[in-house]
């Protein structure tokens, strides 16, 4: 109890701290590998793991919370990456696509109002999951609270493959040159045909957890220009406490270079 007093005492300390200073508007959250979070069941090296990311999802919703009510308006989580969809036989994809389906319908329950987004190339998916994802877009598109971009098997190279080849369709698709297009193609080009959650835009702060000095692919384009956050606790462990003090050194780092 004494603990507990203590760490909430310590969070209105930090809320107190962060009012009128500069915030994220968006927020992208880069979840530890769950195999480094099963260490205190002797299972480590694993890789992701249904008990892992079943223990990371229930996490998700309080990390939410935790952003709405900090003001954040756009939080991106890295919920299935593509080692786990793309290169994963169905039988071991299977559990860990059963835990995002539970992770997504806990995010669009009647008592919050957040608006789900999905990102990600669906087709690598079990179909269930893929009803999942999309129901939970339909339920939730009147929504006008937090938006949450769940980013599924999601590879920034890839991505950025990926939309490289769509810019290239529609332009040929219109009777244009694809030649024409690679003589001009730019960064509007790529940016607009990115499989990400439009209303959100570039993600201007990254959480990583797990103390991993790495972002290990995600959203390679996106944060291009935003900043990035080390935590060194996993994802499982991640306390309120922990995403105050993320954002407070959001706000006190010095952004003079941008002006």
């Amino acid at each position: 109890m004494l603990r507990s007093a203590t760490e909430a005492l310590y969070v209105r300390r930090l809320t107190r701290a962060l009012d009128g200073g500069p915030r994220p508007r968006h927020v992208a959250i880069l979840l530890d590998a769950d195999g480094r979070g099963d260490r205190g069941t002797g299972q480590t090296g694993t890789g992701h793991t249904a008990a892992g990311s079943r223990a990371g999802g229930a996490k998700i919703r309080d990390v939410l919370r935790w952003c709405d009510a900090a003001g954040i308006r756009h939080v991106t989580v890295w919920v299935l990456p593509d080692d786990t969809s793309a290169h994963r036989t169905p039988d071991r994809s299977g559990p860990l696509s059963g835990v995002v389906e539970e992770t997504v319908a806990c995010m669009c329950t009647a008592d919050e109002d957040w608006r789900i987004e999905v990102a990600g190339p669906l087709d690598r998916l079990p179909e269930e999951t893929v009803r999942t994802l999309e129901e939970a877009v339909a339920r939730t598109a009147s929504r006008t609270g937090l938006s949450v971009g769940v980013a599924v098997g999601r590879s920034g190279r890839s991505e950025i493959v990926d939309t490289v080849r769509a810019a290239f369709r529609q332009h040929v698709s219109a009777g244009g040159d694809p030649r024409d297009l690679a003589e001009d193609f730019d960064l509007p080009d790529l940016s607009g045909h990115l499989r990400f959650p439009a209303p959100a835009g570039d993600a201007d702060f990254v959480i990583r957890t797990s103390a991993e000095q790495r972002l290990s692919g995600f959203l390679l384009r996106q944060p291009a220009s935003g900043e990035v956050h080390f935590v060194e606790v996993l994802w499982p462990d991640f306390r309120r406490t922990d995403l105050l003090r993320a954002l407070r050194s959001y706000a006190a780092r010095d952004r003079g270079h941008d002006a």
